[in-house]
C-alpha cells in the first residue's frame, strides 16, 4: 500500500464527469481508500444518466468542474449531455491542471490538455495521431487490436522525451479506465495528481508514482460463486445439476471490475432457479462478439440455447455506433433466440415504476431501439439504481426481483420450446376480430387469412407437428367461424367455457377488471354465467377468436388512458391459452389484433402493465405486415413479440371504372377533333366538364368559357394520373410466391422508383422469364451499360425473392426458438430491402434517416409544393408548418425529415 501522504499541502480536487454508474461504487470505495492515504484530495464523481430526471445533480457537477483541478470526462456521446456540460468543461479548461477527455464525443475529447499535448484541433498530429488507432469501425478483432495498442504504447514512448510523455500519460488513463477496478480508479487519481499537480498544488508531485495498471481479462467468465468471481476457464463455471437447458449471459466488462453486479447476480440466481446452466461472459470494449465466439460456441455449434444481453447495447458497438449487419451475421451463425434487457441507468427503479412513461427517450433509444437492429426481442427492465438503496451505495445496481424472474421465466419457456418435440407442441394461434359484429372475424391487414393460415396448418404439419388440416379454406372457416356458433348465438364456434366462479378464483387482477366492466363474467362474450372462448382444435393447435377491446368506437382509449383494464373475457382469453390450453407458443396471425394496446407504460413494461399479465412468459410470434412497423415497434416492446414479416399485396395500375372510362373516351375524342370542328368542339367541352364533375375532377360550375383547352388538357392529366396509380392487388396469401403476372406491374414501379427506369414492358416480361440481362434489356428498349444491367439484375434479385416463399419457412424457424434475422420495414417501392419477407421488423435505424432514397424524394416533394404555391400567383413561402408523423417517417425512411431539410436548403452530413 502506498504510504500515507502528510495532510499539511493544499486541497487538490479531482471531478470525473461519466455517462453513467457503472464505475460509481469503484469511485467510492477509490474515495475512502485515498482519503486515508492522501488528505487534501477531493474526488468527485458525476454521472450524466442522473441529469434528465436530477437537474440539482447538473448544476452540482457543474459546480465542482468549476473548481476542479484535474476533469476527467469519459463516456459523454449523448448529444444532450455534451450540450449540457461542455460549457463548464470549457470555461475551465485553461484554468485547471489537467483535463482529459476520452472515448466520447469528439467535442469532449477536444478538450483534452495535458501539458503541451493538446487536442483542441491546433495541433492536428495528436488527433490525426489517434484516428488512425481507431481502425475500421466494425471490424472483428478490432477492439481487442485496439486494447493491445493501448497498453504496448505507453512502453513504446516511455523513452521519448518531451510531450511524448503527455501521449503516454493519456493511454495510461485510458488503460486505467478501460480496467475500472477499485485499484485502477484509485491509480488512476493518484497517477494524474502525481503527474500533473501545478501552481501551488505542485507539492502533491513529490507523492509516491501510482502502480502501474492492473491488467484483467479482456474476454472472460463472471460468476458471484466462482472463485475470484472472474476468471477465464468454462471449467470453473458453476453448474446446475441436472440442467434444463444452458444460457449465455452478455454483461458489461466495466460494471464486473468496479464489482457493481448485484443486478446481474439477481438474474443469474432467477435463471438458475428455473433449472438452467448460465454462462455469464464479458468482452473488452463494446464488441461482443469476442464473448460469443469463446464461450457460446464449440465447434463450430452453438454451446447454449438462449443468448441474453444484459448490457443494454447493441452487440457490436455499444451506444455511441451500431454495426447491425456485423451482429446479424454472428447471431445468424448462433440461432439461438437473441433477448435484449436492460438496467435503468437514468432514473431510478422507483421511478420508473411511479411513471407511466417506462422509458425516457433516450433509454429507449439506446437500450431498445438499437438492439433491436441487431435481431434482439423482448426488451425488459432487469433492475437499476434505487432510492432505497442505502448513503453508501446509493449509486450501486441492485435486481428487480419480479422482472428478473419474469425474465428468467421467459428465457425457461424459450428453451423448453426448443427442446420439446415438435408432434408433442401444443400452439394457440391467435386471429382478430375488429370491429366486431361486422363480418370481421379473422381478418388482417392486407392478408388472405383462412387461405394463410390453412397453408400453415399445412406447414406445421410436414414439419412434425400434430395438425388435422381440413380439407379446404371453406372448411376450415366453418370450423372456426360455424360449429355451434348458432347455438349460442356468437360470432364464431364456442370451444371452452370459464364459468364466473372459475374466473373469479383464478383472476389475480378481478378487482381492477370489475372496477372497470363489473361484476364476472361480465358483459363481453358471455353468455351471463361462462365467460366464451371462441375458436376451434386442429389437433394439438388451437385457433383462437382474440376477444373485442371493449371500445370498439374508441380503441386507443385503453392505451391512452389511464386506470383501464381489459374486459373479462379478454384476460379471461389469454389465462386459459397459458394454463388451460397450456400452450408452448402463441403465434398472432396477421395485421393487427389488441394485446399491444392495452394500458400500461409505453416502453419498458412492469408487472403493473397489461401487456405482461396477458401474455405472461409465452414466447409470442407475430405475424405482421412489412409496411407497418410502426405499429410493430409497439407489439415487438409491449408484448415481447418476435415479428415474422409477410409481404404486402402486389400493385397493379389502377385503371378506370366506367364513369372514368367514359371520360377518357370523350377526352380522346376531342384529341382526334379537326382544329376547325369549332361547333362539335365546344359542344364536347360540355359534356366534358359534366362528366368530369360526375367523378369530381373538376367544378360544375362556372362552365368554361372561351378557349377550353387548357381545362381539358389539365383534366386529361388528372385522369392519366389516376389511370396510372398503382392499387393492391387482392390479398397476401403466406406458403405461396407471388404469381408472375403480379410481379410484372410490380417491378415495372420498382424499376422508376428505384432505378428511373421506364423499360417497356417487353423488357419486364423477359426478365421474369429468365431471360439473360442482355436480353431482356434489348427487349426494355435499354442500352447494356453498366448501370442498367445493375439496376437489371437487382429486379431479377427482386423477382426471385417475389416468386418463392420465404414467410412459411420463417414462422418454423421462430416456432423452432431459432433466431429470425431482423429488417426495416417500409414500403416495398421505397426500400426493397424489405425483401426477402418472414424477417423480425423493426423501426428504422436512427443512424441512417432519411436515407438517400428519402432526401431525393423530399427534395422533389418541396420542388413540387413550391412550384404551385407560386403558381397560384404568391411569393415563396417565408414560413412553413409541418407535422412530422413518426409512422409517416417510419414507412418513408424518412420522408418528412427530408422535406424538411429541403425546406430550409440544408443536406445532411453522413457518418462515415
Amino acid at each position: 500500500m502506498p504510504r500515507r501522504i502528510s495532510a499539511d499541502r493544499p486541497t487538490i480536487r479531482v471531478a470525473i464527469v461519466t455517462l453513467d454508474n457503472h464505475l460509481a461504487s469503484a469511485v467510492e470505495r477509490a474515495r475512502l481508500r485515498l482519503a486515508a492515504e492522501m488528505p487534501g484530495l477531493a474526488l468527485s464523481f458525476h454521472a450524466a444518466a442522473e441529469w434528465e430526471t436530477d437537474k440539482a445533480a447538473l448544476r452540482a457537477c457543474e459546480a465542482e468542474i468549476a473548481r476542479a483541478d484535474i476533469v476527467v470526462s469519459a463516456m459523454l456521446f449523448l448529444d444532450e449531455h455534451v450540450r449540457a456540460i461542455l460549457p463548464a468543461i470549457l470555461a475551465r479548461r485553461e484554468a485547471c491542471d489537467a483535463m482529459i477527455g476520452c472515448l466520447s464525443a469528439s467535442e469532449i475529447v477536444r478538450t483534452t490538455r495535458l501539458n503541451r499535448f493538446d487536442m483542441s484541433g491546433t495541433k492536428r498530429s495528436a488527433l490525426d495521431f489517434l484516428k488512425r488507432l481507431r481502425g475500421k469501425p466494425g471490424a472483428e478483432g478490432n477492439a481487442a487490436r485496439q486494447m493491445a495498442l493501448v497498453r504496448k504504447l505507453p512502453k513504446i514512448l516511455r523513452f521519448i522525451p518531451g510531450s511524448a510523455q503527455d501521449v503516454r500519460a493519456y493511454f495510461l488513463t485510458l488503460q486505467y479506465w478501460l480496467a475500472g477496478s477499485d485499484e485502477n480508479v484509485a491509480s488512476l487519481v493518484r497517477f494524474l495528481v502525481q503527474r500533473y499537480a501545478a501552481g501551488p498544488r505542485a507539492v502533491w508531485r513529490e507523492i509516491a508514482a501510482a502502480p502501474a495498471p492492473q491488467h484483467y481479462p479482456e474476454t472472460g467468465l463472471y460468476h458471484p460463486r466462482m472463485p475470484g468471481r472472474v476468471g477465464e476457464s468454462l471449467s470453473a463455471m458453476p453448474t446446475v445439476p441436472g440442467a434444463r437447458g444452458r444460457v449465455g449471459l452478455l454483461l458489461m466488462r466495466s460494471y464486473v471490475l468496479a464489482g457493481n453486479t448485484a443486478h446481474y447476480d439477481g438474474v443469474i440466481a432467477a435463471l438458475e432457479a428455473k433449472g438452467l446452466s448460465v454462462l455469464p461472459a464479458f468482452a473488452a470494449g463494446l464488441d461482443n462478439r469476442p464473448a460469443v465466439d469463446a464461450y457460446f460456441t464449440a465447434n463450430g455449434r452453438p454451446a447454449i440455447e438462449a443468448l441474453v444481453s444484459l448490457t443494454g447495447f447493441s452487440l457490436v458497438g455499444g451506444p455511441a455506433y451500431n454495426d447491425a449487419a456485423a451482429a446479424e451475421a454472428t447471431l445468424v451463425r448462433l440461432d439461438v433466440p437473441y433477448l435484449a434487457a436492460h438496467a435503468l441507468e437514468f432514473q431510478t427503479i422507483e421511478q420508473w415504476e411511479a411513471g407511466s412513461r417506462g422509458l425516457s427517450p433516450v433509454e429507449a433509444t439506446m437500450m431498445v431501439a438499437i438492439p433491436e437492429l441487431d435481431g434482439a426481442t423482448a426488451p425488459m427492465v432487469f433492475g437499476g439504481r434505487s432510492s432505497a438503496s442505502g448513503p453508501g451505495n446509493a449509486r450501486d445496481m441492485r435486481v428487480h426481483p419480479e422482472r428478473a424472474e419474469r425474465l428468467a421465466a421467459r428465457i425457461d419457456r424459450l428453451v423448453a420450446l426448443r427442446r420439446r418435440p415438435k408432434r408433442e407442441r401444443r400452439l394457440a394461434v391467435i386471429l382478430f376480430n375488429f370491429p366486431p359484429n361486422a363480418g370481421a372475424t379473422g381478418t388482417a391487414a392486407f392478408l388472405s387469412v383462412y387461405a394463410s393460415l390453412l397453408n400453415t396448418l399445412r406447414g406445421l404439419k410436414a414439419d412434425g407437428y400434430d395438425v388435422a388440416v381440413p380439407d379446404s379454406v371453406d372448411a376450415l372457416r366453418e370450423q372456426i367461424l360455424g360449429g355451434n356458433a348458432t347455438r349460442y348465438g356468437t360470432q364464431a364456434n364456442v370451444h371452452a367455457r370459464v364459468s364466473a366462479e372459475d374466473h373469479v378464483r383464478r383472476e389475480t387482477y378481478l378487482p381492477e377488471i370489475e372496477a372497470q366492466w363489473g361484476p364476472a363474467p361480465g358483459r363481453h362474450q358471455s353468455n351471463g354465467a361462462d365467460i366464451l372462448v371462441l375458436g376451434g382444435q386442429f389437433g394439438n393447435v388451437f385457433v383462437g377468436v382474440q376477444p373485442a377491446f371493449g371500445y370498439e368506437g374508441d380503441p386507443m382509449r385503453l392505451l391512452f388512458e389511464q386506470g383501464f383494464a381489459p374486459t373479462h373475457a379478454f384476460s379471461a382469453f389469454y389465462r386459459w391459452l397459458r394454463e388451460d390450453f397450456s400452450a408452448d407458443a402463441v403465434l398472432h396471425f396477421g395485421t393487427h389484433g389488441a394485446l399491444e394496446f392495452m394500458p400500461g407504460k409505453q416502453a419498458g413494461l412492469s408487472e403493473a402493465c397489461g401487456p405482461e399479465r396477458l401474455i405472461g412468459a409465452l414466447p409470442n410470434i407475430y405475424l405482421y405486415a412489412a409496411n407497418n412497423p410502426s405499429e410493430g415497434t409497439l407489439a415487438k416492446r409491449r408484448s415481447a413479440a418476435t415479428l415474422v414479416s409477410y409481404l404486402t399485396p402486389s400493385l397493379a395500375a389502377a385503371g378506370l371504372y366506367r364513369g372514368l372510362s367514359d371520360l377518357k373516351a370523350s377526352v380522346e375524342r376531342w384529341r382526334g377533333l379537326e382544329p376547325e370542328a369549332t361547333v362539335e368542339r365546344t359542344a364536347l367541352a360540355a359534356i366534358i366538364q359534366a362528366q368530369g364533375a360526375a367523378v369530381d375532377l373538376v367544378p360544375a360550375e362556372p362552365t368554361w368559357e372561351g378557349n377550353p383547352h387548357p381545362h381539358v388538357a389539365a383534366l386529361a392529366a388528372a385522369l392519366f394520373e389516376l389511370e396510372q396509380t398503382l392499387i393492391p392487388h387482392g390479398l397476401h396469401v403466406i406458403g405461396q410466391g407471388m404469381a408472375g403476372e403480379e410481379r410484372f406491374d410490380l417491378l415495372l414501379a420498382l424499376a422508376e422508383a428505384s432505378h428511373g427506369l421506364k423499360p417497356a414492358r417487353a423488357g419486364i416480361e423477359h426478365l421474369i422469364a429468365g431471360a439473360s440481362l442482355n436480353e431482356a434489356l434489348a427487349a426494355a428498349n435499354l442500352p447494356a451499360d453498366e448501370t442498367n444491367r445493375a439496376a437489371f439484375a437487382d429486379l431479377a434479385r427482386i423477382d426471385a425473392d417475389l416468386a418463392r416463399d420465404s414467410e412459411l419457412p420463417a414462422l418454423m424457424r421462430a416456432l423452432d426458438g431459432r433466431f429470425v434475422a431482423p429488417v426495416a420495414g417500409g414500403d416495398l417501392l421505397r426500400n426493397p430491402g424489405i425483401l426477402p419477407t418472414g424477417r423480425n421488423l423493426h423501426g428504422f435505424d436512427p443512424y441512417r434517416l432519411p436515407t438517400a432514397f428519402a432526401l431525393a424524394d423530399g427534395a422533389r416533394q418541396v420542388a413540387r409544393v413550391l412550384e404551385r404555391h407560386i403558381a397560384e400567383g404568391r411569393a415563396l413561402p417565408e414560413s412553413v408548418a409541418l407535422v412530422l408523423w413518426g409512422t409517416d417517417n417510419l414507412k418513408s425512411e424518412g420522408g418528412p425529415i427530408a422535406q424538411a431539410l429541403a425546406l430550409i436548403g440544408a443536406a445532411p452530413r453522413f457518418d462515415g
